[in-house]
């Protein structure tokens, strides 16, 4: 069944696919929030970072971009969405939690599977008697996925947590000018700058300053390179989903579960104190 569901989509122009992932997964967050509010937008976030991690190993090539771009980021696009769900309906305080939950959830699918990869692989001989021969290659496959290098790791974490938290400031600091209206500006608005910290902190990171420290210095990529290919390269597909988030935005309103809608309005009016 899902063999047959992917050799389908195989089968379309990767634009199409790159538009049906952005409508299904940003749509993920409505449904989500519905049924558990702020709970739901915790697990998405940190469901988005593991995926986007692992969907990174894979890249796609587009008519509008010359080479090969990795995947991974519609679904790490989408957690600066649920993060400014959370921030604008249920204040910088649950926010940021999320953002370390986030982390955190990184942090522990990497250390599970170090440990399961840590098992010493059947031999073919093993696996044949066993009738488990089926498992044999799955050793490496998870090694291919999950083995973490830890300069990218590294690199990966700094850079989600920096811009995770550089999106609620900003996001905040616009209501702050706005009001309760213009929620269109500080969402794109605050995307927009965190995907670019985001590029920044991780590129700097993973091309040039643990290369350099780890005397790894045929692997430092020219400054060129580090700005035009690296970080500006696809930062302009982040900043076309930054506008993408808005009605997903407004949306979120109508999907938040009753009484936290009810207590967010009130808040809106003045008859409950504001959170932050």
């Amino acid at each position: 069944m899902f063999a047959d569901l992917v050799a389908g989509l195989n089968a379309l122009p990767t634009e199409s696919m790159l538009a049906i992932e952005l409508v299904v997964v940003f749509s993920l967050i409505p449904l989500v929030l519905r049924p558990f509010g702020a709970a739901g937008m915790f697990i998405f976030i940190a469901v988005g970072i593991i995926a986007a991690n692992v969907q990174v190993l894979k890249s796609a090539s587009f008519s509008f971009y010359a080479s090969p771009i990795p995947l991974g980021t519609v679904a790490f696009s989408a957690t600066y969405v649920a993060t400014d769900v959370l921030t604008e309906y249920y204040g910088r305080a649950t926010a940021r939690k999320a953002v370390w939950l986030g982390f955190a959830a990184m942090l522990l699918i990497t250390v599970m599977m170090l440990l399961v990869m840590g098992y010493k692989p059947m031999t073919p001989e093993a696996a044949q008697e066993s009738g488990m021969g089926w498992a044999l290659p799955n050793h490496d496959h998870i090694l291919a996925l999950y083995l973490p290098q830890a300069a990218l790791l590294i690199a990966g974490l700094s850079s989600y947590l920096i811009s995770q938290m550089n999106d609620i400031y900003v996001f905040q600091k616009i209501r702050q000018w706005t009001g309760r209206g213009q929620l269109w500006v500080r969402a794109c608005g605050s995307t927009a700058v965190s995907a670019l910290v985001d590029n920044t902190v991780f590129s700097t990171l993973a091309w040039m300053v643990f290369p350099w420290l780890l005397g790894q210095h045929d692997q430092v990529v020219d400054l060129h390179t580090l700005i035009f290919t690296f970080i500006l390269g696809t930062y302009w597909i982040r900043l076309a989903m930054a506008f993408l988030e808005v009605p997903f935005m407004y949306a979120a309103r109508w999907f938040l579960p009753e009484e936290d809608r009810r207590a967010y309005e009130a808040r809106n009016d003045g008859v409950l104190p504001a959170i932050t």
